[in-house]
């Protein structure tokens, strides 16, 4: 499961980084298309959510080992 996340955020950061590149070119243009400016939003989130899952992952394996002993 650990390995399909780390996966699944690596992919995700690269289609947020494709969103934000075609954000600021849509923003850039004469007439700015203006409802493209969120759609990087969801890869953030996704991000946000799996970096999360990552970050409090060995506090929660100290925790599990802990209560073993």
């Amino acid at each position: 499961m650990n390995r399909w996340i780390r996966q699944f955020h690596r992919w995700v950061a690269v289609l947020f980084t494709a969103t934000v590149v075609i954000t600021v070119i849509a923003l850039v243009q004469k007439e700015p298309i203006v409802w493209v400016s969120y759609t990087p939003l969801l890869p953030l989130a996704l991000l946000f959510v799996t970096g999360a899952y990552m970050f409090f992952l060995p506090y929660l394996a100290k925790r599990r080992r802990a209560v073993r002993e």
